[in-house]
């Protein structure tokens, strides 16, 4: 009862939508099929377009002629905010699907509401095409609590640097990022620099949306940290505070650009095709971008510097499949996860080039095609990434409202050390 009334809250709390109820029938608890009564139908659900969705009908026709006796139900929702509103809705009034998508930044919530069918004995089971150590630790994020999985990553997208090569050339920037890092020189120093050679020749240093990928990369770059021991610590790790502080002055002095804010019209894709900017921090979905450059031999990718060179751990966004804990159709639903989440399903699913396997094995997906030349970053960066932080996703809505404060302090709305003792009242008022 105490999950339920949690889950109840949270319903209510969250945007209100437009009812929960579903064609199928009455909830998950109904009987659908089965051995003695045909196919099991198992339902399942995401958000995105229409055009998103026949991203899914290859894998769905190929799983059900190996799997006749199931039959899938995709029910979508086309926004994404609109999305986790109407799934904890149905979850409450027991109409949720059987599997379903979760976002990072909402599986916390989905996890503490005991809503989630606890998946470890299932992956490491006989019927599993998706084992544990299949993917990397990290970028299970808030998906695992208490060693528990409880999400599966869909597909992840890595957040590294896309750079112009034609925009360093003319900003008199010799030295390819690429060649530095397989060299181990590329150092946060030796980007600052570059972007500083950038803004001096009339462009843009970097282009950034206002998310915690390339904020908590840039803190890792520095060397510090976001969260240590159950406490955020970005306000106060000295190394932390300044790399937000390098933020704030890059951005009011337009070395870094903060894409939310452009206007439509010339946005970050245009300004990153016309040679205006030097780095474009994004994950593999920036291959559509450059392709309408029409160069695309003029653009590489590298990861988040260090301080020193190695490797750090940089942001890797991530979604997650679940499976309703309480699925009439335990089996069933969980054969369906787990060949969606599988090298298999993989391959057949990121045929678009537009996101990287979570799966390891998979690695053909991103390497053939041999763009772009340093392809192998995406997977470096899966490997020794996170995805957002237990800690922070586990608390409803906070990463929304740390991001919407630091873009007060990016736009010079509030000044660093006021903005820096308000988020860290922010963040702990929204933990106490």
């Amino acid at each position: 009862m105490k999950k339920l009334a949690v889950l109840a809250v949270l319903a209510l709390a969250a945007t209100a939508c437009s009812g929960g109820g579903n064609a199928s029938g009455p909830g998950v608890k109904q009987d659908t099929g089965g051995e003695a009564g045909g196919p099991v139908t198992i339902r399942w659900a995401t958000w995105g377009s229409a055009d998103d969705m026949k991203l899914y009908e290859e894998f769905t026709t190929d799983f059900q002629k190996r799997y006749p006796n199931i039959k899938l139900k995709l029910e979508s929702v086309p926004k994404y905010a609109d999305y986790h509103p109407k799934l904890l809705t149905q979850l409450t009034g027991k109409t949720a699907p059987d599997v379903f998508f979760v976002g990072d930044d909402n599986m916390g919530k989905f996890v503490s509401a005991g809503v989630l069918s606890p998946l470890n004995d299932k992956l490491s089971g006989p019927d599993s095409k998706s084992k544990p150590e299949d993917f990397s630790e990290g970028i299970f994020g808030g998906a695992k609590k208490d060693g528990q999985i409880y999400g599966v990553p869909n597909d992840v997208n890595p957040e590294v640097l896309w750079y112009d090569k034609k925009a360093l050339q003319e900003a008199g920037i010799t030295e390819d990022p690429a060649a530095l890092n397989e060299a181990k020189q590329w150092t946060m120093a030796k980007y600052l620099e570059m972007n500083a050679k950038l803004v001096a020749a009339g462009k843009s240093g970097s282009l950034f949306w206002n998310w915690y990928g390339s904020t908590y990369s840039m803190i890792h770059g520095f060397g510090g940290k976001v969260w240590d021991g159950g406490k955020f610590v970005a306000t106060t790790d000295p190394k932390s505070r300044k790399a937000l502080e390098t933020l704030a002055k890059g951005y009011a002095d337009k070395t870094f650009v903060s894409v939310d804010l452009l206007p439509a019209s010339n946005g970050a894709n245009t300004q990153f095709v016309k040679h205006k900017a030097g780095f474009y921090a994004g994950g593999r979905w920036v291959i559509d971008t450059v392709k309408k450059g029409g160069d695309l031999a003029n653009y590489d990718i590298v990861p988040f510097p260090g301080e020193t060179g190695e490797p750090i751990s940089g942001a890797v966004a991530a979604s997650y499949l679940s499976m309703n804990k309480e699925t009439a159709h335990p089996k069933e639903a969980f054969t369906f996860l787990t060949e969606f989440v599988s090298k298999e399903g993989q391959a057949i699913r990121l045929k678009s080039g537009a996101a990287v396997p979570s799966i390891k094995g998979a690695d053909s997906i991103v390497l053939d095609g041999n763009y772009p030349a340093h392809a192998q970053t995406f997977l470096d960066v899966r490997e020794t990434g996170f995805a957002n932080y237990p800690e922070e996703v586990a608390v409803p809505g906070l990463t929304a409202e740390i991001n919407e404060h630091l873009m007060k302090i990016w736009q010079g709305k509030l000044a660093f050390e006021q903005g820096m003792t308000e988020l860290q009242s922010l963040v702990e008022s929204k933990l106490g």
